[in-house]
Parts: C-alpha cells; structure tokens; sequence
C-alpha cells in the first residue's frame, strides 16, 4: 500500500496520460479489501424457456423487468441475462443449457415442463450450477433433491393441485373417474398419476380407467391417435374427466374430439390442473368454446400489494411492445414466479463472500434463504417452493372463463379469499356450497352424475331373475295375447315406486331383461357390466358389495328355519293335558295321604267318621275330594287334622288355578310345536334339509352351518315345500325371513318357525335390495327413494 500512496503522490506534470492510472490506484485506496477489478461486478444468470408459448413469452419479459429495476438501482453490479429459447424440445433445453455453462453462468432459469426440468438438472449435476424451474413435479420428498440435488422448484408441489380436485370430485359425490395426461420419461406423468390415486382413494373414489397419451411432438398424425383414444371413453361408465398434465396442443386437439364425439356434454365432468388452466387467457376463443362446462383450478396470488400493481404496469408496457399480436397483456403466476426468482438469485450472489462464492455456497444460500417477494413468501423446503397455496376454482363459460370461487387445505372452499384472520370463520369443506354458481356442460340445471346416463336410443338393461322360487316378489310370465313377457311381484312394484320418485330429476330409460340363473351369477354380470342393474330379490351380502352397489334393503332379511307342527291331542282327552302323567300321580298320592291322615285323627272324636272302617274311610275320602270343589259339610275337630286340611287345601288352590289357566290356553290358542327345534339334531342325525338352490342359502348351509352337501335338497318352487315334508324328503326347510313370512301366511296350520325368537341362531343378513354397478350414482339416488317411500 505504500507503493501505491508514492505513486499517487507523484507530481501531477507528468501529464495527462497519467490519469487512468491515478484514478484505479484512487479507487483500489477507497475499496475495502483493495481488489476491485473494475467499477462493476457482473451478474451472469442463463434463462432456458420455450419462447413460443404464452407461459415461456409472460417468463422472458418478467425477467426482464426485473432486471431492469435490478440494473437501474444498483451502482456497482450489472445483471446479465442469457436467454435460450428451448422450443419445447427437453433435448434442446440440455443442450443449451451445457452452452450456458460454457459462458459461465451462476445459475438457469426457466424449464417450464417436468421434461426439461430433469434433463437440465442432470446437466447441472455434472456441472454443480443451481438451476431454478418452473416445472410442478410429483415426486414425493425428497426423492427429487436426492436425484437432482441442485435443482431448485419455483413452483408448488402439484399434490396440493390434486388433493383439491380429489376434495371436488369428493364433494358432488363421484365415484369414478377417468384421468387423462400426457406421458413423458422422467417420471412426471407416473408421480401426477399416483399422487391422484392416493388423493382419490381416501376419500372412497375409484379410477376406472386412464387415458395415457404419447408426447404430442412425437406424433405423425395425432388427430388419428387422440380420436381414436377419445373414442373409447365412450364404451366407459364414468364420465368424469381429469385432465393432470397435457401440452396446450395435446389440449386443444383432446378437448376438439371429445366435443364431436359428445363426452363434453350433459352429465361429462371435466377438470383441469394449472397448467392447462392458466392458457386459458391466451388460447384461441374457439378453443375455449369446446372446453365449456369445465372446471380448473389457478394458484391465487395476491394483487393489491404495492410492489405487484408496479410489477404489473411495467409488464403490460413491455409485453404489449414486443408480443403485440397477444389479445391479453396481463401478467400470470409464471411470470409473477419468473420475476421472484431473479430477485431472490441476485440477492443469494449478493451474499456470497470473496472467500466463499462456489456454486454450493450459492446454493445453499438458496435453500436457507428467505424473502417476500411478488408471490408472497419465498422460501424452500427440499428444493421445493414451501408456501401454502390457495386456489381459485374456474368455470368456462362462452368464449372466457368466471371465477366460482376458492379452496385452500386449511379452510376447504369458499366463496371469496381467505384471510388470515378466517381460521374460526368455519368454511366449508364441500364444493356444493359454490354448485349453483357453476355452468355444467350441455347447460345442465343440476350437479351432474358423472356417469354414462341411459337415452332412449340406449336404454339401462336390468336384469330380472327369471327363475324364482317365490313368484309373489318377482314373477316373469310370457303373455301369449300380448305376445310379450310380464313382469310382476312385490319388486317389481316397488322398483315402479322407486322409478317415479326418479324421473321427477331426470328421466331413466330402461328395459327388463329376464334371466335364467343364479342370483351370485347375477351379480357377477353386473360387476362385469353386462347388465347395468338387478331388479328383484337379491340379498345385499358383504362379499357381493366389493364388486356391486346395493341400494338400501326394501325388506329384512334373516335365515329361518321352517319345520312341520307336533300332531295335536283329541279334544275328548284334552281335559288331562294341562298336566303330565308325573304331575297327576303326584297329585293323586297327595290326596290318599291326605284321607289317610284325616281318617286316623278324625275317627275317635268325630261322630261324622262313626261305623265300620270301610264306611270311615269313604266318609274321610269324600271329605277330601269335595274340597277340591271347596263343598266339603264335614267338620274336623282334631286340630291336628286340620293343620294336615289346611296345606291340602292351599295346594288345591294352587292346583285349581294352574289347571284352569293351562286347560284355557289350550283350548282358545293352541300352540303349534315343532318335532325338529335343533339344528345340531338335523346334521347329527344326517337329516335332509330344503332350501333355494339359486339363493345364497346353499352355500350359507355348507360353509357356514357345516351341513354335508349331500343333504341339502333344492327346492325349485315354494309349492314343491309341503309336498317335500308330507312325503318325508326333507325334514327341515331354511328359507330367508321374506320368504318364510309368505310361506307360513299360505300354509299357517301345519308348519312353524324353529329356533330362537324365530330366527335360527342369529343368522341376519343385509336384507333385499336392488343392484348397480360399482360407482353407479343411481344407486344413491335409488336409495333415497327407498327411504322416501318407506
């Protein structure tokens, strides 16, 4: 330093030539440390984005107002920005980002797709530059950090984007739906497919199907492809759409053929994540059009802020020099994203010392860092953007689009922002609250069913049992004046109930199919879509509801077992029954004792008793029996004798009674006693049991009450019952509670129910009910109508 102060304090006539020299050896005298190269550090940041987009266009010109206010309030640094326009080729991005780092940039910007995003990331590995993309990735944490550890995510993770259409689909009562995406290799399309699986099945949805389509750019003829894949979704049930991830091409032409083919029509559902959501201000009006009805959700951001409404003015001015032809001038989240990032990069090289200023060190900077910027707080957690976001829920509508209202993982939906001081306002979870405000596909007035609804040309086919053991619930007859089949019993009418309480919502064109088989094959060919429903007397049983819906039971359902009544006794002999042979011996033996005793005390002092023994003996046996009758005219004057007369006379009461109530009982209700009232009796004597072969019951026989296979008989009509008993082929019959309560109202004198409370061994199941298939709305809608008519 001292050389430098005598150089300094050198005459001034050397001469004017002399001036540079001065003044750097000023400047080095006034710097801190004494190394300062030149007046102005420079800040080389590399940008890669697809230029030919309306995200990549709102990108480039938010980074470059932000670099514009960076380079004319700083004094002593000057940011460059080095743009690369990737064309939407995830090759091209990698390559151009390996020509970046040859210039020497601190860091890339920019990436847009989850495909470039890894490409670049695997460059910036090799080469250790912190690279920031706006791509929404999947990957669950932090796995993506451990891949691609300088990879920084200017964007929310996109599970918050799915969890809000799981609570959408969640809350109108869908239970199926059909994701649609675009495939890519890097694993952006399988993450947003299993965060969807995950999200939905909490809350009991199921995927029916998904529509995976190949990278547009890799297509020759897309129009053929995507017409072909569109149109099989017609042969599916589900009608709710989600569309996870799709370039704004593969959009339009997606959205163009599902219109001609009319799944964007009444009771379709479509749905949209933000990256398809967000062109919406830019796209065509007449694709817009073909998306009518939809839903999309958009990270809300706020706009009232100071910085933002400067932001905003100065990026209108700017776009609408250099993109002219857009019809919207407006900044999006990418670009309020686009503009925070270089600040937050600029200030992380701000804070890198002269002896730290590695690319780690500006890396971890980045992770550890925290600032307010035009998105509000920014800050990372795992590589990943940490804020919580909060949605608007749009709805296309014409040519535009309308705002419905918000939803965040905190408060659920709501009809207008929420604040931070909202934590105990108690918003609603369910989107429902804002159903009235959305415009359906097809203009629909009501909340669609999310389901391929029967037309009359394509009517619902529901199957009816066509073989049954009980006609009175459903009874299929061939009419040969109507040259048609008939269709009646207690089912069938109250399906007809059912149906008329819904067609008052929409209407339900349907057809009867009869069919010959068993009721668990019934079942089976509505899981597999055969038919669409059964209509008839189907028992609602836990393994069949893992594949079908069952509305609500319209009639209980329970195991009983019918057995035939002991013979009854001659009415001439009727007066013994009330009691048992035991009872009667005892009760005469009570009455000799009793004479015997009142003859030994009786005969010495009672002049009544006087006479030979035998004439005693019949005086004290007279005196005994009349007072059964209370009209004994004897007196007693032994007292021991009359305490003997006394417990007589009370067990006579006590007699008298018992007898007058059983003898009354029988003779004004009889009762009807089983001969079989133990089922362990039937199996353990190898009995032979009746049942419905068609049912359940048989099984329930087998695999349940342990009976042999052998002794099971079925029983192909409930008239075939009593010609089984009378001829001795069965012993016992089970028949479910319905059926036993019409079998007994016909043949009420000679048969019974067995078995506790009248049901054997508790045996109860779910009761009848009709069947749909899994997922079907018209089941709750069937059920509500049951419930309504009971």
């Amino acid at each position: 330093m001292s050389v430098l102060v005598a150089t300094f304090s050198m005459p001034l006539k050397l001469g004017f030539h002399f001036f540079p020299a001065v003044l750097t050896i000023f400047l080095l005298i006034l710097s801190d440390d004494g190394i300062i190269i030149s007046a102005h550090t420079e800040i080389s940041i590399g940008s890669i984005v697809n230029v030919n987009t309306r995200a990549g266009k709102e990108i480039v010109v938010a980074m470059k107002v932000a670099a514009n206010n960076f380079n004319n309030n700083s004094m002593h640094q000057i940011l460059h920005l080095h743009f690369r326009n990737s064309f939407g080729n995830p090759l091209r991005a990698a390559y151009t980002a390996e020509e970046l780092l040859k210039e020497n940039v601190q860091a890339i910007v920019g990436m847009e797709t989850w495909e470039q995003a890894a490409l670049v990331a695997d460059v910036s590995n090799r080469a250790q530059v912190p690279i920031v993309s706006f791509a929404s990735g999947a990957l669950k944490k932090p796995f993506a950090q451990l891949l691609w550890p300088f990879l920084i995510q200017m964007n929310t993770n996109i599970n918050e984007q799915i969890r809000c259409i799981a609570a959408i689909v969640h809350s109108f009562n869908w239970h199926k739906v059909i994701p649609i995406y675009e495939s890519d290799m890097y694993g952006g399309d399988s993450g947003l497919f299993a965060a969807l699986t995950e999200a939905l099945q909490s809350f009991g949805v199921d995927i029916e199907h998904h529509l995976v389509l190949p990278p547009f750019s890799s297509l020759s003829n897309e129009n053929k492809l995507i017409r072909e894949e569109v149109a099989n979704l017609l042969n599916k049930q589900s009608r709710v759409f989600i569309v996870l991830q799709a370039s704004v091409s593969m959009a339009i032409d997606l959205f163009r053929e599902a219109k001609q083919m009319g799944l964007v029509a009444k009771d379709s559902i479509w749905i949209m994540t933000e990256g398809i959501t967000s062109v919406l201000d830019s796209v065509d009006t007449s694709v817009i059009s073909t998306m009518e009805g939809a839903l999309g959700i958009k990270t809300y951001l706020p706009q009232d802020n100071g910085p933002s409404i400067q932001f905003r003015k100065q990026f209108r001015k700017l776009f609408r020099s250099e993109y002219p032809e857009e019809d919207n001038f407006d900044a999006g989240v990418n670009a309020l994203r686009a503009h925070d990032s270089i600040l937050f990069l600029t200030r992380a090289i701000n804070k890198l010392s002269s002896s730290n200023n590695t690319s780690k060190a500006l890396l971890e900077i980045i992770l550890k860092g925290n600032f307010t910027g035009l998105t509000g707080d920014v800050h990372f957690n795992n590589g990943e953007l940490a804020q919580a976001s909060e949605f608007r829920i749009v709805n296309v509508v014409g040519k535009r689009y309308k705002e419905l209202g918000f939803w965040s993982e905190k408060f659920g939906f709501s009809s207008s922002q929420v604040s931070k001081d909202s934590a105990d306002k108690g918003f609603g979870g369910s989107m429902e609250l804002l159903a009235n405000l959305v415009y359906w596909p097809g203009d629909l007035q009501r909340t669609p069913k999310g389901w391929s609804m029967a037309t009359k040309a394509k009517p619902m086919k529901f199957a009816v049992p066509g073989e049954t053991s009980f006609e009175k619930f459903v009874k299929v007859k061939w009419s040969e004046s109507s040259k048609e089949i008939n269709y009646s019993g207690f089912c069938i009418d109250v399906f007809l109930e059912v149906l008329k309480l819904l067609e008052k919502s929409y209407s339900l064109p349907y057809e009867f199919i009869p069919y010959n088989g068993t009721y668990d094959d019934l079942v089976d060919l509505v899981a597999d879509k055969t038919f669409d429903a059964v209509i008839g007397d189907v028992t609602i049983l836990a393994n069949r509801s893992k594949y079908v819906d069952f509305t609500q039971p319209f009639a209980e359902s329970g195991l009983t077992m019918i057995v035939p009544v002991k013979p009854q006794a001659e009415k001439a002999w009727i007066f013994l029954k009330p009691f048992s042979n035991g009872m009667w011996g005892m009760t005469a033996a009570i009455l000799l004792y009793t004479v015997l005793i009142v003859w030994l005390l009786e005969r010495q002092s009672n002049p009544e008793f006087d006479g030979p023994w035998h004439y005693q003996l019949s005086t004290a046996l007279w005196f005994t029996s009349s007072s059964l009758f209370f009209a004994q005219r004897e007196q007693i004057y032994n007292n021991h004798a009359r305490v003997a007369v006394s417990v007589w006379l009370f067990l006579v009461l006590a007699l008298s009674s018992s007898y007058t109530a059983t003898l009354s009982s029988m003779l004004t209700a009889p009762r009807l006693e089983p001969n079989v009232t133990d089922i362990g009796w039937l199996k353990k004597n190898n009995a032979v049991v009746g049942c419905d072969g068609s049912s359940f019951v048989k099984k329930y026989l087998e695999n349940v009450l342990g009976f042999n296979p052998v002794n099971i008989k079925n029983i192909p009509s409930e008239y075939n019952y009593p010609g089984e008993f009378e001829s001795g082929s069965i012993t016992a019959a089970f028949l479910e509670v319905p059926y036993e309560k019409a079998f007994l109202n016909h043949h009420c004198q000679g048969y019974t129910v067995a078995g506790s409370s009248g049901r054997y061994g508790g045996d109860r199941f779910g009761g009848l009910g009709f069947v749909f298939q899994k997922g079907s709305p018209i089941a709750a809608d069937a059920s509500q109508a049951i419930l309504t008519l009971l």
